[in-house]
């Protein structure tokens, strides 16, 4: 996995996309651009905050990078937002590693990546391989004019390139405790779009770290950013 976001960040500086060996040992080896008309994300039984869709996604990302807090008065970690890249990965939903993609890319991206998010979102916006899908950031609440909301931009690559409505904005719908460690690895979330007109709906799940520590204290902590990775699927219903 480390090779994925190695060569994603040599791609862009040199102009080409490897060849993926990680993944398969045919240089041709293709991780971006394929149908995902029979794919559908998997969510726990017996909850009612993920629902899967009846219809698929437009898209299927693969991301890393971190999520963001500060220390609050009540001395615990408060979310500031998170910063994050989406790989295509529409490839992969067939093959027995999308299952556990994101537990390779996050430890790859804890432990042997020495790039910090922003810089590789930096440099990928230079050159725009095919692989890279979205960036995800949050900005103010387009409703109310305070607060953060959460917003996946494909203005900067690939088909959407430039186009200034490829974006979703969002509000929060469904949380789902982590099912694998919740301590460890961000919730699973359903949100829906107030603005944009890339997707309607978001789903993040398969989630890997980003949680943190469990207090601080209030005026001596410093901001922290805590690694994660997770799939996002983004679906553009038509009425």
């Amino acid at each position: 996995m480390v090779a994925i976001l190695n060569a994603l960040f040599e791609a862009a500086i040199l102009q080409l996309v490897a060849t993926w060996t990680y993944l398969a040992p045919a240089p041709t080896f293709q991780l971006a651009g394929c149908s995902i008309s029979d794919f559908r994300p998997s969510f726990p039984a017996g909850q009612m905050q993920l629902v899967v869709p009846q219809t698929p996604p437009n898209f299927i990302g693969l991301a890393f990078g971190v999520q963001n807090y500060t220390c609050s008065s009540s001395n615990n970690y408060t979310s500031t937002g998170a910063v994050a890249q989406l790989i295509d990965v529409s490839c992969m939903v067939s093959s027995p590693a999308f299952t556990t993609i994101q537990t390779d890319l996050f430890n790859a991206w804890s432990y042997l990546i020495p790039y910090p998010i922003q810089a590789i979102i930096n440099i990928l916006h230079l050159l725009n391989p095919p692989e890279v899908l979205a960036q995800h950031y949050f900005v103010t609440n387009p409703l109310t004019g305070q607060g953060l909301s959460p917003k996946w931009d494909f203005t900067s690559s690939g088909a959407f390139l430039g186009k200034d409505d490829a974006f979703i904005v969002a509000k929060a719908k469904g949380n789902l405790p982590a099912p694998t460690d919740p301590k460890r690895d961000v919730a699973w979330l359903d949100v829906t779009g107030v603005q944009g007109d890339i997707a309607n709906e978001v789903f993040r799940f398969d989630t890997v770290g980003g949680q943190p520590p469990a207090s601080c204290t209030f005026g001596q902590s410093p901001d922290i950013s805590v690694k994660y990775t997770s799939k996002y699927s983004e679906c553009h219903f038509v009425y």
